[in-house]
């Protein structure tokens, strides 16, 4: 497979994970996951980014969009790709995706919280990497992917998402670009 091949199915693949990522900063606020409850050492469990709404949106768009793209491939409407699921087992792969990189988010945060990091601060590779990781292990025994596709991913990842954060910042979803 050239490369060309291999960084259009990694898009392909991940893409569910990517939008249930950027949905749950885009619709998210309220009340958070943790209801705001602390942890053994005393600290937020996850902290207030991470809240119901933002999840439920992040699972709601990411496994919409994980539909749309198995509609689309089974109408032969794009190239070829190395997937041939069904729509429902798009939607099933794109769910599991999709909670694969909440979970994730939240796992960060939670990391970001033992560590004394703030709401907002970056953790480099933990947030760029840490939602796709944990999306490619959700997913993976249903979906397996080659060794090639999860280093390509692990390589354009974090790009795509300092992209999308500048984007997030300029109209305004995010208070900080990183």
């Amino acid at each position: 497979m050239g490369i060309i091949q291999l960084l259009y199915n990694s898009l392909i693949y991940i893409l569910p994970a990517y939008i249930a990522n950027a949905s749950a900063c885009i619709f998210g606020g309220g009340t958070p996951l943790d209801v705001g409850k602390k942890f053994i050492d005393g600290k937020r469990i996850i902290g207030n980014g991470v809240t119901y709404r933002g999840t439920f949106f992040g699972l709601l768009c990411g496994t919409i969009v994980a539909v749309l793209e198995g509609i689309i491939i089974n109408l032969n409407i794009v190239g070829n790709t190395a997937f041939y699921f069904n729509t429902f087992e798009w939607a099933y792969v794109g769910f599991l995706l999709s909670l694969g990189a909440l979970f994730g988010d939240m796992f960060g945060s939670f990391i970001k919280r033992r560590i004394g990091l703030a709401q907002g601060r970056p953790a480099p590779i933990l947030d760029q990497l840490g939602f796709v990781v944990f999306a490619i292990l959700f997913a993976y025994p249903i979906a397996p992917i080659s060794f090639e596709m999860i280093i390509m991913l692990i390589i354009i990842t974090p790009t795509v998402h300092l992209f999308g954060n500048i984007v997030a910042y300029k109209l305004g979803f995010k208070k900080v670009w990183w």
